[in-house]
């Protein structure tokens, strides 16, 4: 319940925020809002601007949705170790060192988020501490580590950015026409067919979107290669392989550590483990 309404009520300040700066853009530029160029505007506005709110507030949704706690001072020795691994992998990454955090959860799973590489966020759950070696957790650490050294966050922002955009335009843009094609089509039912056509494209767009999504993934197991060693990583996966589905949600779970369900790869934000453990093992770092 938590966790709705706090998706609720982001969601319906971000709403406002972007209904206020369309405003403003309208009226500074003289933008017709009928126009071709007014409806490009007003999807490029809702389209990246919903994209980079999350992206700016996603350090603070993570934290409160997965109650994670950041370790300011480590109280004990699991935590002094999880904190001096991340440093060193950072200084090895060339990024600036990012909070560490644990949350509460039995399934085996990290992520990492944030806006900029050198004030990102990286958390590991308790069930992952608990059921995996050190040298498999300092694997996970380092394919954290390593979205925030390839700027992932921002990358994926912008691409779901341009979907968006062009989701909401042609929606519009189709929506419009039959509308002009039939004078007694109403609002409501204008809308009915906006609503449904952004269903339909959102849907297309997913695949694009998941596609760039485990391509990073790849690209972050290779970085952890890099940092602790590719044995390391396969070790991590493999365990992951007895895992359950990931509880992991949104942008969370697309720069977490397990992917998660047995849909269509098309609609997956992570390759399947067999396949990051083959494109591993196929690596010189093996």
């Amino acid at each position: 319940m938590k966790r709705v309404l706090l998706f609720l009520a982001t969601n319906l300040a971000v709403l406002v925020v972007l209904s206020i700066a369309l405003s403003v853009i309208f009226t500074f530029f003289g933008i017709d809002r009928s126009s071709i160029g007014g409806l490009l505007v007003f999807a490029a506005i809702f389209g990246f601007g919903g994209s980079f709110i999350s992206l700016a507030m996603s350090k603070w949704m993570a934290k409160r949705s997965t109650g994670a706690v950041v370790i300011e001072q480590p109280r004990n020795a699991t935590e002094k170790w999880l904190v001096d691994t991340v440093a060193r992998q950072a200084r090895k990454a060339g990024i600036g060192m990012p909070e560490v955090a644990i949350y509460d959860s039995p399934e085996m799973n990290a992520f990492a988020t944030g806006m900029k590489r050198n004030d990102a966020l990286v958390a590991v759950s308790t069930g992952l501490l608990r059921n995996m070696r050190e040298d498999e957790v300092e694997a996970v650490l380092a394919h954290e580590v390593s979205h925030i050294a390839n700027g992932d966050m921002v990358t994926l922002t912008l691409i779901q950015g341009v979907v968006n955009t062009f989701v909401i335009f042609l929606a519009r843009l189709i929506a419009g026409v039959i509308r002009q094609n039939n004078q007694q089509l109403g609002t409501m039912a204008y809308f009915g067919i906006v609503i449904a056509l952004e269903m339909l494209f959102g849907v297309l767009a997913s695949i694009i979107v998941m596609w760039f999504s485990r391509q990073r993934e790849y690209r972050a197991d290779a970085g952890a290669a890099r940092l602790e060693g590719a044995n390391k990583m396969v070790a991590a996966l493999k365990r992951l392989q007895h895992n359950h589905e990931s509880r992991l949600e949104g942008s969370m779970a697309a720069f977490g550590i397990a992917g998660g369900g047995k849909k269509s790869e098309l609609f997956m934000s992570h390759p399947p483990l067999e396949k990051r453990i083959a494109a591993l093992q196929n690596t010189r770092e093996f």
